[in-house]
């Protein structure tokens, strides 16, 4: 009997098999030709063979967390180690409420705020509704039967509720589902027989009286709720009223909307409470806009997360654990970098420092550091302090000349489109857009030069960004790491920035440098340079604002601005935009430094390559006219 490869999942191994089992067997003959009626049963049974062997090989595939591609299975393999996967999240805005002031003037020392639908926003003529969780209650101002109510949250989505009844929970497994796979669990909010339950992850510290409950993930995406078994977590009783109230969410596509209307109900103090109605129509002032909505947790993120946060053990002692955690109890976290007290600069122990990129925008509010920083307790060894930072991003621009042969494209524009496109996709790339990420000069070269055969090369220089957020009409001072050296122009001007005014004077300033150097006009070796505040004229003529306002270390790739007082800036949000060029056009993100692409700030300058075309044969116009460096500093201000 011939050896039999039992490993094989190809058709056609699978059927040659076949045939030489039957070689070996005198009893079968005929089949070892396409036409006999014997070859088409050999094909079923290779066909056969195939499908379950293809089927066994899933299955096993989806026994492992690592290899599942079934979200279900990645699912179920991560509540093994007790892990759920993050929800959609409702994208947040906070607004206030001008004063209330009622109708009818009564005797009421609180309304309330009724949770459900609060207001109404829209973006790109699409109109979405925003809710409350639960009710707010403002107390009387004074005597003038007005109500404040400042900086309230409202999440986008509609409010609903589920009612169960427990049956013989003793004896029965009965189940309560959500029905809806679109919930954000950070709204939900569960009572039994009116009385709340608070939702944990860890039953180690629960007793047999402890009014809780559990989420899990379930089939379809949907939740299911789970309450305690009478030794961990209070036993639910025959007849027990069970509502369930959370928000139904659009996700990420609940972001943008600015304005809002009231579509709110006010209730007053009385039990059962009463609709009234305000004096006037209420008037909503956004404090910030809908930010921070985001899709349910997909697969590669459940894959990286679960077996990190199940190693963690419920405590945060290493920067893995500490990143583990912080995705769970901040749903909203994209990306996040610990450092450890002893690897700053000094080093400042029994301290942790925690940068956080959220998936829609770029900072944390303060309102949820402080929650998160208390949410951590529970998993910090004691005596280790917790310091969430303001995200610190390193932005990497390009300007990029492409030459281009014209007897082969006769649109520049719709090439330069391509090639914004691809650089699009590009930084999409998984190496960047997180900490840690690196830009690659050379795969970007590439990318131009293979987006169409009609592009014969490209110089393209290398910009790395930073932005200073001033604070303004204030004497501060500001520390900026790029964390990637300097290139240096012994002439200067290596350090650019977007326009801004000083105490003092009404002109728009820029931020320049001057590299330090010895009596011959060589740099000096020290790898420094001082920087001054500088203005220019109709003449371009630079003239000196503020001089020694700051120093630039080159080989750290650190700017420091002594004490100045910033008065206003001509990019939004009291942004600086402070640029230089970097000594490797590979950029890394170092520790908590942030790296991305930003293609929206690269320029594409399209010209003829009049050498290719056959314009200029002996090379006189494209050395005069088209040449260009990638270390060429240019203009004052940045680019």
């Amino acid at each position: 009997m011939p050896f039999t490869q039992f490993t094989n999942l190809d058709f056609d191994e699978i059927k040659v098999q076949i045939k030489d089992h039957l070689r070996s067997n005198s009893n079968f003959t005929d089949f070892d030709f396409e036409g006999s009626n014997f070859s088409v049963l050999i094909d079923t049974l290779a066909y056969n063979t195939y499908i379950n062997a293809f089927n066994a090989n899933l299955v096993v595939n989806e026994s492992f967390l690592d290899s599942a591609s079934v979200r279900e299975n990645v699912v179920s393999l991560a509540r093994n180690i007790g892990y759920v996967p993050r929800s959609k999240t409702a994208a947040v805005a906070k607004v206030r409420i001008e004063p209330v002031e009622l109708e009818n003037p009564t005797d009421i020392p609180y309304i309330r705020l009724k949770a459900g639908l609060f207001c109404v926003g829209s973006t790109n003529n699409t109109t979405f509704r925003f809710s409350i969780p639960s009710d707010i209650t403002s107390v009387r101002k004074n005597s003038d039967n007005k109500y404040v109510f400042d900086d309230i949250d409202v999440f986008e989505g509609t409010y609903l509720s589920s009612r169960f009844s427990s049956i013989s929970p003793q004896t029965n497994r009965q189940r309560f589902i959500l029905d809806n796979p679109n919930i954000d669990t950070t709204t939900l909010r569960v009572s039994v027989n009116g009385r709340k339950y608070s939702m944990v992850d860890n039953i180690l510290s629960l007793n047999k009286n402890s009014e809780i409950f559990l989420l899990q993930e379930v089939q379809d995406g949907k939740y299911e709720i789970l309450f305690g078994d009478g030794l961990f977590g209070k036993q639910l009783q025959d007849g027990d009223s069970i509502v369930a109230s959370y928000i139904v969410t659009e996700g990420e596509d609940g972001n943008g909307p600015a304005n809002f209307s009231f579509q709110g109900t006010f209730l007053d103090h009385n039990d059962p409470p009463q609709l009234i109605t305000p004096n006037d129509n209420v008037v909503l002032t956004t404090v910030n806009s809908a930010s921070n909505g985001g899709e349910a947790e997909d697969l590669s993120s459940i894959k990286y997360f679960a077996p990190r946060l199940y190693s963690a053990q419920y405590r945060a002692v290493t920067s893995r654990d500490y990143e583990a955690i912080i995705s769970t109890i901040y749903p909203k976290t994209e990306s996040v970098a610990v450092i450890g007290g002893e690897e700053l600069d000094p080093p400042q122990f029994g301290k942790v420092q925690i940068s956080i990129k959220p998936k829609n925008g770029t900072f944390v509010s303060d309102f949820d550091k402080q929650q998160i920083k208390n949410k951590l307790k529970s998993y910090a060894i004691a005596g280790i302090n917790s310091d969430i930072i303001d995200l610190k991003v390193i932005y990497v621009e390009l300007h990029s000349t492409v030459y281009y042969d014209s007897s082969k494209i006769l649109d520049s524009l719709n090439l330069k489109s391509s090639i914004v496109n691809a650089l699009t996709n590009h930084s999409k790339n998984v190496e960047m857009n997180k900490f840690g990420g690196r830009f690659k000069y050379s795969k970007i070269n590439q990318l131009i030069d293979r987006v169409h055969e009609g592009i014969t090369s490209n110089i393209t220089k290398v910009i790395i960004r930073r932005d200073l957020k001033a604070s303004l009409d204030t004497f501060a001072q500001y520390e900026l790491c790029f964390g990637n050296r300097f290139h240096i122009n012994p002439e200067g001007f290596n350090i650019k920035s977007t326009g801004f005014t000083v105490s003092g004077s009404s002109k728009t300033v820029y931020l320049t440098d001057v590299p330090n150097k010895r009596s011959d006009g060589s740099l000096d070796g020290s790898h420094k340079g001082t920087l001054s505040v500088v203005s220019t004229n109709e003449k371009n003529e630079k003239n000196v604002i503020l001089k020694d306002v700051g120093i630039v270390d080159y080989k750290k790739g650190e700017i420091i601005l002594n004490t100045i007082n910033i008065t206003s800036t001509v990019a939004a949000n009291n942004i600086v935009e402070i640029q230089a060029f970097p000594e490797s056009n590979d950029v890394i993100g170092f520790k908590d430094l942030y790296l991305s692409f930003d293609v929206s700030n690269t320029t594409i300058n399209m010209v003829r390559d009049v050498i290719a075309s056959g314009e200029d044969v002996s090379g006189v116009v494209f050395a005069r006219d088209y040449y260009t460096s990638s270390y060429s500093n240019g203009v004052l201000e940045r680019i």
